[in-house]
C-alpha cells in the first residue's frame, strides 16, 4: 500500500478515479490506501458495475460512485447483472450516479423501470450511446439525447470516438 501511495503522491493530481475490472472486488486492499490519501485532501471516484455493495469504510471515503449496471441488451443474464440489494444500497448514496450504455430504444424503457424500482433520481442517471463508429453514434446521439430531455436524465456522448474515431490509446 505504501509503495502505491508514494507513486500516487508523485503526481500532481488530487482527483483519483478507481476503475479496472471490478474495483469492489479489492475493497479490503483499497480501504487503507483510500483512507490515507483522503486525509491528504484527495477526491475519489469509483467506477463499478453495481453488483458488489461498498463496505462502510469504503463508502465513507468515496466522493462519487459511477455505477454502471448492465442492461438486457448486454447479453448478460439478469441475475448476474442486477443485484437488487446492491442497487438499493447505491441508490441511497447521494454521491452515486448511474451510467447506462444505450444500444436500443428498449434500453431506455429498462432504465426507466430500474429508476422507478430502485428510487434513482433522474438527475443521477447518465445515458451513453453505444458505438465505435461515427455514423452509428450520430444516429444514437440524436434519439438518446431526446430521451434524456424527456426523462430528465443526463447525456454523455462518447467524445473520444467523436474526436478520434475508434483509435486505441488516445
Amino acid at each position: 500500500v505504501e509503495e502505491v501511495r508514494k507513486a500516487i503522491l508523485s503526481y500532481d493530481c488530487p482527483h483519483l478515479v478507481i476503475t479496472g475490472g471490478e474495483p469492489m472486488l479489492q475493497q479490503m486492499e483499497l480501504i487503507p490506501l483510500v483512507s490515507s490519501l483522503k486525509q491528504q485532501g484527495f477526491y475519489f471516484e469509483v467506477e463499478t458495475n453495481g453488483t458488489i455493495p461498498p463496505l462502510p469504510e469504503m463508502e465513507r471515503d468515496i466522493d462519487q460512485w459511477n455505477v454502471s449496471p448492465k442492461l438486457g441488451t448486454s447479453g448478460n443474464r439478469e441475475h448476474r447483472r442486477l443485484v437488487p440489494s446492491t442497487l438499493e444500497s447505491f441508490s441511497s448514496i447521494p454521491g452515486a450516479y448511474f451510467k447506462f450504455v444505450i444500444v436500443e430504444p428498449q434500453d431506455i424503457e429498462e432504465v426507466c423501470e430500474l429508476a422507478e424500482r430502485y428510487d434513482i433520481p433522474p438527475q443521477r442517471i447518465i445515458l451513453l450511446p453505444e458505438g465505435r463508429k461515427l455514423e452509428v453514434l450520430r444516429t444514437r446521439n440524436q434519439w438518446v439525447s431526446e430521451a434524456c430531455v424527456k426523462h430528465g436524465f443526463r447525456f454523455s456522448p462518447r467524445l473520444h470516438i467523436l474526436l478520434w474515431g475508434d483509435e486505441r490509446g488516445r
